[in-house]
């Protein structure tokens, strides 16, 4: 990690929200064709997940996630210099989200904007969250991850609408002191890569300015979630891996050095196998998607504060 000599960059406080409505896999059977609740488990290692009630949107959720890890953080919001949402199913495209979140905090004198890049949002909020703490240790910058993809999931295609839920998770990232020769800790290094030809494995057609929510277009399907499952899969483990196992070697370490692997709650049969290819079967590898499902860029922080469902926590 890159560091002044007496401080380091690390995350102050994490919080968690998922909905009150639990919806088991008995459930998604009796609505989706060719899903048994059996093959739902085996699958996906899903055995649950939460939807948002239908008064609840994507910044109803972050609040709720904020206000934990505020507290756990002991800030006041009006302490919290940015806001970053990391969001693909916002209130509405404008104004941002970070901005609904930012109104109902109170936190007034953060500058929000939000983050779109599906489940890595996260991960990549986080890293500009850093960088803004390098530039100015006193800078504390909220990250919030949360999805509402319950309401654009397709419940006729098996493949993904068993895999998602709704939820929110955050975290409070700023400078903490450190003096030579402690050990080190703290956000280390962040490893970002896009691979723009693999577009097509995940994607919403509609609903953008190159094809406008119509008639023919909510009558078609198109805007609603499309995902090809096996593509995906097999894109992860032909190229995750190895950004994992070179993270490592920049930080001197190596996967047996790993106690604790968080990684995006995809599919968990899909992560059990991404964790054996990397070297990391000895972490402990954190599942909360088993009560939660997939909820996008939410799941990353959801396991950062691994173990609260049904509230905040």
């Amino acid at each position: 990690m890159e560091r002044e000599q007496d401080y380091v960059i690390s995350v102050l406080g994490t919080g968690s929200y998922l909905p009150e409505r639990v919806v088991t896999n008995k459930e998604i059977e009796a609505r989706v064709p060719g899903a048994s609740a059996e093959w739902i488990a085996d699958r996906t290692a899903i055995v649950e997940r939460r939807y948002a009630a239908p008064h609840e949107a994507a910044s109803d959720l972050a609040v709720h996630a904020a206000r934990a890890a505020l507290d756990q953080a002991g800030l006041d919001a009006d302490r919290i210099d940015f806001i970053i949402v990391a969001t693909t199913t916002g209130d509405a495209p404008i104004p941002s989200t970070a901005s609904l979140v930012q109104r109902a905090l109170g936190a007034h004198r953060a500058a929000c904007f939000d983050v779109n890049i599906a489940c890595t949002g996260f991960v990549t909020a986080l890293s500009i969250a850093r960088a803004y703490v390098a530039l100015d240790p006193t800078t504390k910058v909220l990250v919030i991850g949360t999805d509402v993809w319950t309401r654009f999931v397709d419940f006729d295609d098996r493949a993904t609408s068993v895999l998602f839920g709704d939820g929110a998770g955050a975290a409070v990232v700023g400078s903490v002191p450190h003096a030579p020769g402690d050990p080190e800790r703290g956000l280390l290094k962040v490893e970002l890569v896009s691979r723009a030809e693999a577009h097509e494995l995940i994607s919403m057609p509609a609903g953008g300015s190159r094809r406008p929510a119509s008639v023919e277009t909510v009558a078609d399907g198109d805007h609603l979630l499309s995902m090809q499952g096996r593509g995906v899969r097999d894109f992860v483990l032909d190229n995750v891996p190895g950004l994992i196992t070179g993270l490592l070697k920049r930080c001197g370490y190596e996967p047996t050095d790993v106690r604790h692997f968080v990684p995006h709650q995809a599919n968990g049969r899909l992560v059990a196998e991404l964790a054996e290819v990397s070297g990391l079967e000895r972490a402990e590898t954190h599942l909360p998607l088993r009560h939660s499902g997939n909820i996008g860029s939410a799941s990353v922080p959801v396991g950062l504060g691994c173990g609260s469902f049904g509230g905040t926590g």
